[in-house]
């Protein structure tokens, strides 16, 4: 069916997208960037930098075959909030990779400010979608364990975003700077890791629905 090679499309989108950010962290120049204190977006200033935007394109590419496999599937609809947040899930990694990160050794920029909101609207977006998805998925018999399992990596997605948040709430008592307070690549490579299992959750929900597609109830109201 359509919605399982969309799915599975998606899939093989993402598996080439993790081999290219493995290879970014055994590959110099990029092998020599702290992981534990600088971002992935960092790697997109090196001068194998082609392969952050390749990986990060081929996850936008590979996360909007599998929201085309969910629509499809009829797990959610288009225009639900979970559809919606799952399109600027899409949108945001997209624009990480338009507008590059702050490149500090010539200062701040338009490109960086932009690029940060990209950041944070892909960060957020991603489990907004799955919560919505797999609570509205509980209510369907049919689909209940897929969606016991987005809607446990939604949150698991949002834990991992945590220590980022207290950094930036803290900043004004602690007099820390927000990405000083904590290892931010290390959580931002694990909050990563969490939202691309997300995605491979949700393709695989993806290709469980037809199999219910003949029961009423198999239609996300999400």
């Amino acid at each position: 069916m359509i919605e399982r090679h969309l799915a599975r499309s998606g899939v093989a989108c993402i598996a080439a997208c993790l081999a290219l950010f493995a290879w970014l962290h055994v590959t110099p120049p990029s092998s020599l960037v702290d992981w534990r204190t600088r971002t992935l977006s960092q790697y997109a200033l090196l001068s194998n930098g082609w392969a952050f935007d390749v990986a990060t394109l081929l996850l936008a590419a590979g996360s909007a075959a599998v929201l085309a496999a969910l629509v499809r599937a009829r797990v959610l609809r288009a225009g639900s909030g979970a559809g919606v947040a799952l399109g600027l899930w899409v949108i945001g990694l997209v624009g990480v990779v338009v507008f590059e990160k702050h490149n500090w050794s010539v200062g701040p920029s338009v490109s960086g400010d932009v690029h940060r909101a990209a950041s944070l609207l892909a960060f957020l977006s991603l489990p907004v979608s799955a919560l919505l998805a797999g609570a509205s998925g509980l209510r369907r018999p049919p689909v209940r364990a897929a969606a016991i399992t987005v809607l446990l990596a939604g949150v698991a997605a949002l834990l991992c975003f945590s220590p980022i948040l207290w950094a930036l709430l803290s900043e004004p008592w602690t007099g820390v700077r927000w990405w000083r307070a904590i290892p931010l690549g290390a959580v931002e490579r694990l909050l990563g890791l969490a939202e691309v299992a997300t995605v491979l959750l949700l393709a695989r929900w993806a290709t469980l629905a037809p199999a219910a597609a003949g029961q009423p109830e198999v239609a996300a109201r999400a």
